[in-house]
């Protein structure tokens, strides 16, 4: 099966003009030399270190060995494999044949990673020691020594790409914690655009320095760690695993400058035990993407680091729709998840009607652009997600009359306790601007009267009980039914894959503690 867009965004015709939204390279040609480029984005990991002429190399003969290996344009390559300088490969030598890239999560299990495959039945598939693809027939082990990751190595050098701008360039699997796994579709030019886009929102050059914990087979991952170097030839510093330590002492080893992930990333460094704001001198933009995160976070970590601050909004889906650029008012990006920086569009609906709300007025976020995706590998599930041309994003949201978006809460996330909407941010940022609570994530649980309460996980410099907490609440003018009937104190939040807390384990635990104040 040759995987292939499913869907046409509204505009297309107008992003296809001259200069327009996708008169872009293929991805592979975002790495091309340019003024003030390095031709290229060096690499390094925990155990190597490429520069860009090395990495041109290794990807030339990689792009030649799956050739060989008999993967051809519009072909699907899957693996699974953690943070590292073969997985960067892997990606720019499909993109250079015209390969469809799938990367799977490194900690995903034998069974997802089961329907993931099935969902784009690969020509090609690749393992790292010990993945749920290791053990599939055919997979190619990928370690050094590997016989067969040698031999793809050392490929015919192939240095003309074959893709072109329409093609698809990835598929990326949706992380949400319920249902099945769905194939995000993503083309070159979507991608492409996306990376120029936002290199020139975050004032990106090649003197600048990211390093990247988020998974790069998560959208996050991918465009910072590798598409953006690519759009501007910055270097990338890839984390296997997530280290508050040892990313604090690699900051000033690699002159580290750009930075993108959610709260407990920039927490877990400032709250580590090697932490100090000289240490961050190098450090120039941090930019969040949550619903989790507070204005008071931003102050904070700016403070601690030095850094611009900022929130960001995207999706899977639609990747960095909103952020703040490099010279907007700081109190936007504090304040909101900032504003279109492309040829995006964004609507409010509600949620009940479908009509289109005014400004300030709460509903759930529409969208449709130029880097929104192409549909899922599911042709039925790219229906169902979509009204017309925009994309359903199950987001609630405002947007103010000049365009700032402000992301409240998901759908299905709100808590209904006695027939009264909770939206869980509200009462997280609340919670948060509390000077003892570091990080605050609320929930639903279940009770037999009301239907559900409201329960809050919060992680504090001191007690933060019931009684403590619901009097913050009530001085800050929080309704009374909003207000938590239930906290809980732990040390750390479990977290996804992309380290987001794990809401659905903190419901659980909530579900089955006792009441008033218990501590996890």
């Amino acid at each position: 099966m040759r995987l292939r867009a499913t869907f046409r965004p509204a505009g297309a015709s107008r992003y296809l003009r001259p200069g327009g939204a996708w008169d872009v390279p293929t991805l592979d040609g975002l790495a091309a030399p340019g003024p003030g480029r390095r031709g290229g984005a060096a690499l390094s990991d925990s155990g190597s270190d490429l520069d860009a002429r090395g990495v041109e190399a290794a990807v030339a003969g990689l792009a030649g060995g799956l050739r060989t290996a008999g993967v051809r344009r519009g072909d699907a390559v899957a693996w699974q494999l953690p943070n590292g300088i073969e997985a960067v490969m892997l990606f720019r030598a499909c993109w250079r044949i015209g390969a469809v890239a799938v990367p799977v999560h490194h900690q995903v299990g034998p069974a997802e990673v089961s329907a993931m495959v099935e969902a784009v039945d690969p020509v090609l598939t690749l393992g790292g020691a010990g993945s749920g693809l290791e053990g599939r027939p055919g997979t190619v082990p990928v370690r050094p020594g590997s016989g067969p990751w040698e031999s793809l190595l050392a490929g015919p050098p192939v240095h003309e790409p074959a893709a072109r701008p329409p093609d698809v360039a990835v598929a990326l699997f949706t992380s949400g914690s319920t249902g099945e796994p769905k194939a995000v579709l993503h083309t070159h030019r979507g991608l492409a655009y996306k990376a120029r886009t936002m290199a020139a929102a975050h004032g990106l050059t090649p003197d600048d320095a990211v390093m990247m914990p988020a998974p790069l087979a998560h959208i996050s991952g991918l465009l910072s760690g590798v598409l953006l170097p690519l759009a501007t030839g910055m270097r990338t510093v890839l984390m296997e695993r997530w280290d508050p330590e040892r990313a604090n002492r690699l900051v000033p080893e690699h002159g580290i400058t750009f930075m993108i992930g959610p709260p407990v990333y920039f927490a877990g460094m400032a709250g580590a035990s090697n932490f100090s704001t000289e240490s961050m001198a190098t450090m120039r933009i941090i930019s969040c993407g949550s619903m989790t995160v507070a204005p008071e976070f931003v102050d904070a970590t700016r403070d601690a680091f030095g850094a611009t601050v900022k929130r960001t909004y995207g999706s899977t889906e639609a990747p960095t729709v909103t952020t703040s650029a490099w010279d907007d008012p700081p109190d936007r990006a504090r304040d909101t998840d900032g504003r279109v920086v492309s040829e995006a569009e964004l609507r409010v609906v509600d949620t009940v009607g479908g009509r289109t709300v005014g400004p300030g007025v709460a509903g759930e976020l529409e969208l449709r652009g130029p880097e929104l995706f192409a549909g899922y590998a599911d042709v039925a599930q790219t229906r169902a997600a979509l009204d017309g041309s925009w994309f359903r994003t199950g987001d609630l949201a405002t947007v103010d009359g000049d365009g700032w978006l402000t992301i409240v809460g998901r759908t299905r996330d709100i808590i209904i306790r006695g027939g009264e909407n909770v939206v869980p941010a509200e009462v997280e940022r609340i919670l948060e601007s509390h000077p003892a609570v570091r990080h605050a994530v609320v929930v639903g649980y279940r009770d037999e009267l009301l239907g559900e309460r409201v329960g809050a996980c919060v992680v504090s410099d001191g007690p933060f009980g019931v009684e403590a907490c619901r009097s913050w609440c009530a001085e800050r003018g929080l309704a009374r039914f909003k207000a938590p009937d239930r906290v809980v104190r732990l040390d750390r939040f479990p977290t996804l894959s992309l380290g987001k807390p794990d809401r659905a384990a903190l419901r659980r635990r909530l579900d089955g503690s006792p009441g008033g104040g218990a501590a996890l």
